[in-house]
């Protein structure tokens, strides 16, 4: 499994920004008495036991923003709660129980991800009686803590631990698909005719059913005795005349929200189109959520001829910098014609990013990196890592604790993710680094000398 991500929601001004700083011992997000201010998402790795959980801060639910961005923020909101594994409901015990409180209770009330309701700035044992209103709220009784006070802090770190889904590598379920594969692109591009076909393809059986979401289809089929899913979305136009609340509009957020379910993506490209904008900005989002990914160029039975297959992968790395570790295949969805191969492929992908290196393995491959090219000297001193551990699998995640994680350059953290791909058993897939200074009571030896920051 990936590493647990721990959503902090609640309408606005409840100290959410507060609570993560006050959590993570460091001001991460800004905090203001003035509302609206955390749009995006804002994520921090925390430890906790040894527990590796990202928290995830966003703005104030049900807030008007003046900049015109109310539905962007609740974009970001509803993507937090989706990939959540541990919601913390925050409410404030100063201002007492209000509407928008109870209409965020709400919101969450169907969710089958589990909610902690935290009271903030229950300051003292004087409002314990005020906090403990928040339990109307169906979401259990409230944690009280205050970020000013400093209160309750060891407590909710604690529960937080306890109601986090139990460590493992991700195991499928027998009733589960073995792998869910999303299929992106513009319009046009193939898509249908690549699903249609694989009702046809050998040693499969394929049937429609009900998406998850009200936003796309899932095509479950069999191959070689094993079940997957085929995550259908509709094709993305190249250009948006009408406003952005148009059927394209919500047509690329059904293609991100089907990126955000998929085990592995395929980003299909059409053989005789250039590269275009819709393409790039779904490798982007591709690589932001840390997808594996193969990118198919279809159709290539009516281009095969004009131009090789080592010039489009030029092409192609040339206009999509950001996928060089994507495999590309080239297939015609049409005939069949490398289909299973694609799958396969797939397969391997998926079972790549499930991959777990042990930290003996990576220190050592560390110090070999360093060894062989060591990191530039920053500020007259030459920077350090102490060690390296992989905390989370889809996608791989590695923590490096270095001794002053500002000091590294990216050159130098793209040389070590070159190391890291040719040499452990994740070269196709996407890769998350996080950088933590060492704490001073961590006497763990050094692995070399090198300091990194995170992507």
């Amino acid at each position: 499994m990936g590493v647990p991500q721990v959503a902090i929601v609640g309408r606005p001004n409840v100290g959410k920004s507060s609570l993560l700083n006050w959590l993570a011992g460091r001001r991460v997000a800004v905090v203001d008495n003035k509302p609206g201010i955390t749009r995006d998402r804002i994520l921090y790795l925390m430890q906790h036991d040894d527990r590796f959980f990202e928290l995830i801060d966003t703005g104030g639910m049900g807030h008007m923003d003046a900049d015109q961005l109310t539905d962007d923020i609740e974009a970001q909101i509803t993507l937090a709660i989706d990939s959540a594994d541990l919601i913390i409901f925050v409410v404030d015990t100063r201002t007492g129980l209000v509407t928008m409180d109870q209409e965020v209770a709400k919101r969450l009330r169907y969710l089958k991800t589990p909610v902690l309701c935290i009271a903030n700035k229950t300051d003292d044992e004087t409002f314990d009686n005020t906090a403990d209103e928040f339990g109307k709220l169906g979401h259990g009784a409230p944690i009280k803590v205050s970020t000013l006070q400093n209160r309750g802090k060891a407590v909710l770190l604690n529960r937080i631990a306890e109601a986090l889904p139990p460590e493992g590598e991700g195991e499928v379920d027998p009733g589960e698909p073995e792998m869910r594969v999303a299929i992106v692109g513009r319009r046009n591009v193939g898509k249908s005719t690549f699903v249609n076909t694989l009702a046809g393809a050998e040693r499969m059986i394929v049937s429609e059913i009900a998406g998850t979401t009200r936003d796309s289809v899932d095509v479950r089929f069999e191959l070689d005795g094993k079940g997957f899913v085929a995550i259908d979305t509709p094709g993305i136009r190249r250009h948006r005349a009408q406003a952005k609340f148009d059927i394209d509009f919500y047509g690329a957020h059904r293609a991100q929200r089907s990126i955000r379910r998929s085990d592995v993506t395929l980003l299909f490209l059409d053989a005789g189109e250039r590269i275009g904008r819709v393409d790039k900005q779904l490798a982007e989002y591709i690589t932001t959520e840390y997808r594996p990914c193969v990118i198919v160029v279809n159709k290539w039975d009516k281009y095969a001829g004009t131009m090789p297959t080592e010039k489009w992968v030029n092409y192609i790395n040339d206009q999509i910098p950001g996928l060089p570790y994507a495999p590309i295949a080239f297939i015609t969805g049409l005939t069949g014609k490398n289909v299973k191969a694609l799958l396969n492929h797939a397969q391997m992908l998926f079972k790549q990013s499930r991959e777990r290196v042990g930290t003996g393995e990576l220190n050592r491959l560390v110090r070999d990196a360093v060894k062989r090219s060591p990191p530039p000297m920053h500020q007259g001193r030459r920077p350090k890592v102490f060690y390296a551990t992989q905390v989370g699998v889809q996608p791989p995640t590695i923590v490096l604790f270095c001794s002053n994680p500002s000091a590294f350059q990216k050159p130098y953290l793209r040389y070590l993710l070159g190391r890291f791909r040719d040499e452990l058993p994740y070269s196709e897939t996407p890769i998350k680094i996080y950088l933590r200074k060492r704490e001073s009571s961590d006497n763990r030896d050094e692995v070399g000398e090198i300091e990194v920051e995170g992507l």
